[in-house]
């Protein structure tokens, strides 16, 4: 099964962020496609955490983005050709407690990654990922697209809005001559899957509740996202790396990467359809006052299905089907089925005819 042209198979790889969520699926994918990729991250935040359950398929190296020292010997070491850049602060309510530590890690953290890119002659392309949170977002019914402006609320928000900025900066003033490295963002919805244990998020708060047979405790039941199982925007990460490999520089821009319409849900929505899978779960409304959070965000991915030719290939209810099986296998025999999930993965995008797997 041949996948993104069979483009990362023995390429050197950078992969900032790689001990959590995103990052630890992103690894084990990269590995599996034959590609060399060395890590850079700060060691996991949780314990049990996904990476260290994954055997750790990367090159691990321990280290703060914010440190230009520690980012320029990962690159001197690892001499990439494509650096995938996902590590970040990037919880909203952590924003709220610390925005310093949100400003530095998601603006000063980039710069020096790219600053070191710069630097760094191996390098040929860099993807960044933000965040479906960096549009300003007045809450209307319909989505956004990539040229909306940029805004946010919270320190999260604005954190991220400023780093497109950034990568703006360097693309336009560092990186115009023809055979400069090509970069590209990725702006995502809201991640589901297993292997996630991070604070004040959805899944991994059911998760807990049900282990600890409590009720959870939610703080806007009517909220609307754009959920989507994390294979979904890897899989557009992957892709968009592939084509900035290639040279394609009119893919050297933003991207959103999104689920359908029909499944932009609310909480209640998702907990209700997980309900099926944990019938003990019961939640309850906090009556705590609560920092602000967008009621309402959707994404207009209408450019990634059109021009990068990548669509969604589980619905929310598969996603949602799959990450209950993740935490049910670990909780019962403590290994992951991440591999087979992946490979699951892999076969409904081959039968649903995608073009990055043939």
């Amino acid at each position: 099964m041949r996948q993104f042209g069979d483009i990362y198979r023995g390429r050197k790889i950078l992969l900032t962020g790689h001990t959590g969520f995103k990052g630890s699926w992103l690894s084990c994918w990269l590995s599996q496609l034959g590609a060399q990729v060395t890590g850079l991250a700060l060691p996991p935040g949780t314990s049990p955490n996904h990476w260290d359950l994954l055997g750790k398929p990367a090159v691990d190296l321990h280290g703060d983005i914010r440190d230009l020292s520690v980012v320029q010997d990962a690159l001197g070491q690892a001499q990439p050709e494509i650096v995938f850049h996902l590590a970040a602060q990037a919880l909203v309510r952590r924003s709220y407690r610390d925005p310093l530590e949100s400003w530095s890690t998601n603006v000063m953290g980039t710069a020096n990654v790219l600053e070191v890119c710069r630097r760094t002659p191996s390098v040929r392309a860099v993807v960044v990922i933000t965040t479906d949170k960096v549009y300003a977002n007045h809450e209307w019914p319909w989505g956004y697209r990539e040229n909306d402006r940029l805004g946010g609320h919270d320190p999260y928000s604005a954190s991220k809005a400023a780093c497109e900025l950034v990568i703006d900066s360097y693309r336009k003033a560092f990186w115009r001559a023809d055979n400069a490295p090509l970069m590209a963002t990725a702006r995502a919805g809201n991640v589901i899957g297993g292997g996630d244990w991070s604070e004040d998020r959805l899944i991994p708060d059911l998760v807990r509740a049900v282990q600890d047979g409590r009720s959870l405790e939610i703080r806007s039941p009517q909220a609307t996202r754009p959920w989507q199982h994390v294979l979904e925007c890897l899989s557009g990460y992957l892709l968009l790396g592939q084509r900035l490999l290639e040279g394609q520089k009119e893919f050297a821009e933003a991207w959103n990467f999104g689920p359908t319409p029909d499944d932009n849900r609310t909480v209640s929505e998702v907990l209700t359809h997980m309900q099926s899978f944990w019938p003990e779960l019961a939640w309850n409304v906090s009556a705590a006052p609560q920092p602000h959070e967008a009621q309402l965000l959707y994404l207009d991915c209408a450019k990634s299905r059109a021009q990068l030719r990548w669509a969604p290939v589980w619905s929310l209810e598969e996603g949602l089907a799959m990450t209950a099986d993740w935490y049910r296998n670990y909780h019962a025999i403590g290994k992951t089925v991440t591999v087979d999930q992946l490979a699951r993965y892999l076969e409904a995008a081959c039968a649903a005819g995608s073009d990055w797997i043939k």
